[in-house]
């Protein structure tokens, strides 16, 4: 089977998407210095599935996120953020006790430490009963992460919820991005919930790297596939030298546009952005992959984890023939 056809065994219906986490304000410092030396933080906001949403609002397709924030300074700005890239923000509720959750960034020379002020946050605290939203009802698509359901016993009862009907009598696809936080799960835990959440998705995303940490160390991308078998659609990121999209038997291979790199956190999701908004207006499977690595190389060119895409007729461009 050839690379084009892959992508038509299956791919989600054309429609709204819905993307459900916490997201936090961010303080990162400017320049990228490591932490202890720098003078000037920048905030921002930063969250897994609101990247997600954002770029899919950058790509032009309609998209909501859900959510909680604390009644303060730092969820108005998170808010007043995500709703400014396009996304809508109106199921996204408040909580008058806990506040919205904080992260510092701490850039090194090797790679970027995340310290998490999160415990007891508002979106700590979400429940199973926001899939009532009349979003969810209409989406044709609810993307998720692997970072719900380690925020707390009920957030977790949120995603199994989600994934506990059937693929088949679903009426909205799912995708899940298992976006391993290794601080966030007691010792054991996290290889075999994620496992067993990412198997019941339609979609599923994983580093390669991430793969090996939870599963064994010696894996390959087809080892995840035969780990992973239950998704229709695995895409395994093997960091900045290809994506690999397995769809039943077949696989396609993509290899990662050269970029220069000023800081890493966030490309994943903007991988997963181009990627689902490639799959939802009909591109083959390699232009999907492709265009997840141009949404990617944005992310990658900035300090925050949200970076202007290229013009239209560019991106048409890097695009580039399916061969």
């Amino acid at each position: 089977m050839t690379p084009t056809q892959v992508a038509d065994l299956w791919r989600p219906a054309d429609g709204p998407v819905v993307c459900i986490g916490e997201t936090m304000a961010a303080l990162a410092p400017t320049p990228p210095d490591p932490l202890e030396t720098a003078t000037d933080l920048r905030l921002s906001v930063a969250g897994a599935e609101s990247n997600v949403a954002m770029y899919l609002a950058d790509l032009g397709h309609p998209v909501s996120w859900l959510s909680a924030l604390g009644d303060d300074a730092l969820g108005r700005r998170v808010l007043t953020a995500v709703s400014a890239a396009g996304v809508d923000v109106g199921g996204v509720r408040t909580d008058p006790v806990r506040p919205t959750g904080l992260l510092v960034k701490d850039p090194g020379r090797e790679r970027t430490r995340v310290h998490y002020y999160r415990s007891g946050s508002a979106a700590s605290a979400l429940e199973p009963d926001l899939l009532d939203d009349k979003r969810v009802r209409s989406a044709a698509l609810v993307h998720l992460s692997g970072i719900t359901p380690a925020l707390s016993p009920t957030c977790r009862q949120l995603v199994e919820r989600a994934l506990a009907t059937p693929a088949d009598e679903r009426p909205y696809a799912i995708a899940f991005d298992v976006n391993h936080r290794p601080a966030l799960w007691p010792d054991g835990m996290a290889a075999t919930v994620l496992r067993d959440l990412a198997d019941r998705a339609d979609l599923v995303f994983v580093g390669l790297d991430e793969a090996q940490g939870l599963w064994g160390g010696d894996l390959q991308p087809a080892d995840v596939r035969r780990l992973l078998a239950g998704p229709r659609v695995l895409v395994v990121k093997d960091g900045g030298r290809a994506a690999h999209a397995f769809v039943g038997g077949s696989v396609c291979t993509v290899p990662a546009l050269p970029v220069e790199v000023v800081e890493p956190v966030g490309a994943g999701d903007a991988f997963a952005a181009g990627f689902l908004a490639g799959l939802l207006r009909g591109e083959s499977m390699p232009r999907a992959l492709r265009l997840g690595h141009v949404t990617a190389a944005s992310a990658l060119r900035v300090t925050g984890d949200h970076g202007p895409l290229p013009e239209p007729a560019e991106i048409e461009r890097l695009l580039g023939p399916e061969d």
